[in-house]
């Protein structure tokens, strides 16, 4: 009890506020990471089957064959079939238009789950199982507003108009994309084909998802399997609960590390506080302790009386930081209530373990950063009080010092989950931390010798200076522990500041003012003349201008090449993908030639093809290479000639690999446009879209 007084004394005098303040910020900046991190992991883990819309889901970049859904019936498991593509909409005059994420659902959506609906803006929630009847769509409220539409308006979608029946709240399947960049409009399967949106060349991704049995489950993976791998079958994938969502769990570990690194940046710039703090309240209980020793406390007592003070104080900040750290971690779901797709009281409840740790993290910092100062109370001298000289704070012993900071460091690389996010962070503020103290130290060296060298009047600024300056010079390690722990925190700042502002900034002025900023696909080769008419009448004099169509590499060399084939992710994205091919007489914009005779892939009788240099490393071609794509059913076959460094912040259309113009003969080509909108951006856009449905 008597260190509980000594602490209220301590704290009524302002001498542990600073301290107090520093760990729970400290506690509170690592709880809450923690806790937010746990809640979205722990819900993606819960909701793994619901997130894909299935416990197995076949994905495809082309229509599914009829076998899958064979084999699902025969099993007696549950299934669904989904189309998925960013489409426009429009309302029915015209006027307003929403790129829309475009979901086309079969007679067993939801195989999981069910969908939220609302029948107004403001409407209470509903769920529901099935799609919606034909000729209606279900929207977003974003859609509403972008469109200026009510439920029961008509909504134009290609060829075909539907009504609104609802507002999409929520839907249950959201794998293939976790945060949702286009508002979703979902319609029934069986009214797609009268939109006529899906041409030869559209990007769609059909999903088939089933459900059922475990075993049954499996069996149908081994099954879809073998069955891909019989009939050499590309741009299909197998996603199940165990593995799927990669880009979700990757999605959270960015997230996660950001705020870790956060986390970490406020716990170091803490243990600055904590020290300076503690050393500071350290310096004005020497006297006092020197007065205790006079009167024959012991220094046992002593020590045990400020270390239990300073655990009374540790505990309550780490108490007072995990609650600030709920607080926090509420607000910080609810700012991203509108990216998540699950409601903020469907998140799993916070857990204990991110509490423990941060409270566990904050009383190693009080220890391993305050603790060495306090120390050194008990080894005050009781002469100390005739002669202040004998009371000076020392430096802890390094085996203290070392043992403390070991211990905060191993917190700290726990706390990352990242050896490297770790080292980097801590390596880094050590050594911003020694760049400080060093210029400080030089500058309080250069001030003491220029004391020596001037004398200054004892009135005046002139004596202001004389004395900021002896004060300076009579403390000077002090003077350098502070003018380095301000500096850590301003350089924090100014970091902050610099994210936020400068490299945006940067990143908008690199790009030209007459950068294309409207890029416009799937122009049909009937509508390529009236389209870039529509253009000229608007204004545009230049464009990006290039025949596209999708091809699948299948074989480097005459060798049949397949994802699995390769160690790396990104290299078995690209083989398991569909490019984008097309040809240029000329070479592209932000193009460069780093190997190779650009003439072979665009002169007159060219045969060879010109490849992105990063896509050649990464897959490991080299000139002279032959790349054999299937376009649309038909493989094709060159050679590489030349190689091409791309500069990708342009903002101009590029692509990995260029083909000759003949190849692009006979071939199912649409167009690409990339042009810079002027004046009325809007307008043009809604004309354009209004001509061009």
């Amino acid at each position: 009890m008597q260190s509980l007084r000594q602490l209220w004394r301590d704290w009524r005098s302002g001498e542990l506020r600073l301290l107090f303040f520093s760990l729970v910020l400290a506690v509170a900046a690592l709880s809450a990471v923690g806790f937010v991190a746990q809640r979205l992991q722990g819900a993606l883990v819960r909701d793994a089957a619901q997130l894909i819309g299935g416990d197995v889901v076949v994905v495809s970049d082309h229509p599914i064959a009829p076998v899958y859904e064979e084999r699902a019936q025969a099993s007696d498991l549950r299934w669904m079939q989904t189309a998925v593509f960013p489409s426009m909409a429009l309302d029915v005059s015209g006027d307003h238009t929403r790129l829309v994420s475009l979901k086309a659902v079969g007679a067993h959506y939801p195989l999981i789950a069910q969908v939220v609906l609302r029948d107004s803006l403001q409407g209470p929630e509903v769920t529901r199982s099935g799609p919606p009847s034909p000729g209606t769509v279900w929207v977003n409220a974003s859609v509403l507003g972008a469109l200026r539409l009510q439920v029961g308006d008509l909504l134009q979608l290609g060829n075909a108009r539907f009504r609104i029946a609802a507002v999409l709240v929520r839907e249950p399947d959201t794998g293939a994309g976790f945060i949702n960049f286009a508002p979703r409009v979902m319609m029934n399967r069986a009214d797609l084909s009268s939109t006529g949106l899906i041409q030869p060349a559209s990007r769609v991704t059909y999903r088939l998802a089933v459900a059922g049995p475990v075993q049954a489950a499996a069996d149908y993976v081994a099954w879809a399997q073998a069955q891909m791998r019989q009939t050499a079958t590309r741009g299909m994938r197998i996603e199940t609960v165990s593995d799927s969502g990669p880009a979700q769990e990757q999605t959270l570990k960015r997230a996660a590390d950001f705020l870790h690194l956060v986390a970490l940046i406020t716990a170091l710039m803490a243990a600055v506080a904590v020290a300076q703090s503690a050393r500071d309240f350290a310096r004005r209980r020497l006297q006092p302790c020197a007065v205790f020793k006079a009167l024959g406390l012991r220094q046992g007592v002593l020590l045990r009386r400020y270390t239990a003070e300073f655990l009374w104080l540790g505990g309550l900040a780490a108490a007072f930081g995990v609650l600030l750290g709920l607080a926090v971690q509420a607000a910080m779901i609810g700012l991203l209530h509108g990216l998540l797709q699950v409601q903020v009281r469907e998140l799993p409840a916070p857990g204990w373990m991110p509490a423990l740790f941060a409270a566990a993290t904050g009383m190693v910092l009080l220890l391993a950063f305050g603790l060495p100062a306090i120390l050194q109370l008990a080894r005050v001298p009781p002469l100390a009080v005739l002669r202040r000289s004998l009371g000076r704070l020392q430096s802890a012993p390094f085996v203290t010092v070392l043992a403390g900071v070991g211990a905060f460091a191993v917190l700290l690389w726990l706390q990352a989950g990242d050896l490297r996010l770790g080292a980097i962070a801590a390596g880094g503020f050590i050594g911003l931390a020694l760049a400080f103290a060093l210029l400080a130290w030089l500058m309080t060296h250069g001030l003491r010798r220029w004391m020596r060298g001037h004398a200054a009047s004892s009135q005046g600024a002139g004596g202001l200076l004389q004395m900021a300056a002896r004060q300076l010079s009579n403390r000077p390690w002090g003077a350098v522990i502070q003018i380095t722990a301000l500096s850590l925190g301003l350089l924090a700042l100014v970091l902050l500041v610099l994210m936020r502002t400068s490299l945006i900034d940067a990143w908008r002025e690199s790009i030209p003012t007459n950068a294309p900023d409207r890029f416009v696909i799937n122009i049909q080769p009937a509508q390529t003349k009236e389209f870039l008419a529509a253009l000229r009448g608007d204004g545009v004099t230049q464009e990006d201008w290039y025949p596209m169509l999708r091809g699948r590499l299948v074989a480097i060399n005459g060798r049949a090449v397949f994802g699995r084939d390769y160690d790396d992710t990104r290299a078995r994205d690209l083989i398991d993908r569909e490019f984008n091919l097309s040809a240029s007489a000329t070479l592209p914009k932000a193009n460069t030639l780093v190997a190779g005779d650009w003439d072979a892939t665009a002169g007159s009788d060219a045969k060879g093809l010109s490849v992105e240099q990063g896509i050649a490393k990464t897959l490991g071609f080299k000139l002279g290479d032959t790349l054999t794509f299937d376009i649309a059913g038909q493989r094709v076959t060159a050679p590489i000639t030349s190689v091409r460094h791309v500069d990708w912040s342009s903002m101009h259309a590029n692509f990995f690999v260029l083909l000759p113009q003949s190849m692009l003969k006979d071939q199912p080509v649409t167009y690409l446009a990339a042009y810079h909108a002027p004046g009325d951006a809007q307008r043009m856009d809604d004309a354009l879209v209004r001509q061009f449905p």
